[in-house]
């Protein structure tokens, strides 16, 4: 698991809540259910009214998959295409048939299978590249839909302190309850900034990123599956694939590679 998004979302949550605490506050004092569920749960509705059914269905499995997701080391990933070229160029393409059930990464498997079954390589490209715009699309629309509520969240934050400042105008005859009644206003707007900008803003950009890294390893698994189904060298292969790599990842792949050869 990636932890990223848990420990930043965390730590900007208990930064807000220290600053409370060291300006003499209480944390207690903007855990306002009032004022969350109004921002919360009015900015969803707003961002379910801007999409389709489909895009607020997928909403459960776009979060977890921001906060959980495992971003598979491009390394790994080289390496067991490089040992899928060395088999198929040792024993020819129909000995990966064993071999695709242990294959863990699921564009990997189908691409071999697709392969395997004697895919013209032409068509093959095709299919995998479609699939790729395929995925980009579905990930866009899971992005758009966070983007969407980190946008509203401010506006419907300031539309709850209007409303919490309408009553307090009703009850000016009570002064000894306005400073309270004026703090909790704003509550709504404080919230409604800072779940935009630590919460919901960031999801959407950690799913964007996530949406490149697993297209930039599916581009990486297409061209393998290519070089593997043409019989090339598994040099050549690791050589190609690792120049797709960005720097720091092929460094660690030639540093892996390095390392297994001198075992």
């Amino acid at each position: 698991m990636d932890l990223a998004s848990i420990i930043g979302v965390a730590l900007g949550l208990a930064i807000v809540f220290t600053v409370q605490i060291v300006e003499g506050g209480s944390p207690a004092s903007i855990m306002l259910w009032p004022s969350m569920l109004l921002v919360f749960g009015g900015g969803f509705a707003a961002a379910m009214a801007g999409g389709v059914m489909k895009d607020t269905k997928a909403f459960g499995e776009q979060l977890k998959k921001g906060f959980t997701k495992k971003v598979t080391p491009a390394a790994e990933l080289l390496d067991s295409v490089v040992k899928l070229a060395e088999r198929a160029r040792r024993e020819g393409l129909l000995a990966l048939e064993d071999a695709v059930k242990t294959v863990e990464h699921p564009f990997l498997k189908r691409g071999l299978q697709l392969a395997i079954d004697g895919t013209d390589p032409d068509e093959l490209h095709d299919i995998l590249h479609a699939e790729v715009g395929a995925k980009k699309k579905a990930d866009k629309a899971g992005v758009k839909f966070f983007e969407s509520w980190g946008g509203y969240a401010p506006t419907i934050g300031i539309i709850g302190t209007v409303m919490g400042l309408v009553l307090v105008m009703e009850n000016l005859d009570k002064p000894e309850t306005l400073g309270h009644s004026i703090a909790a206003a704003f509550c709504a707007t404080l919230w409604g900034v800072l779940s935009a900008n630590m919460i919901l803003l960031p999801m959407g950009a950690r799913l964007a990123r996530l949406s490149a890294i697993e297209a930039e390893e599916m581009e990486l698994v297409i061209d393998g599956v290519l070089a593997i189904q043409a019989g090339s060298n598994p040099r050549l292969v690791a050589q190609k694939l690792r120049s797709l790599l960005p720097p720091d990842e092929m460094k660690k792949a030639e540093m892996s590679s390095s390392n297994k050869k001198a075992a």
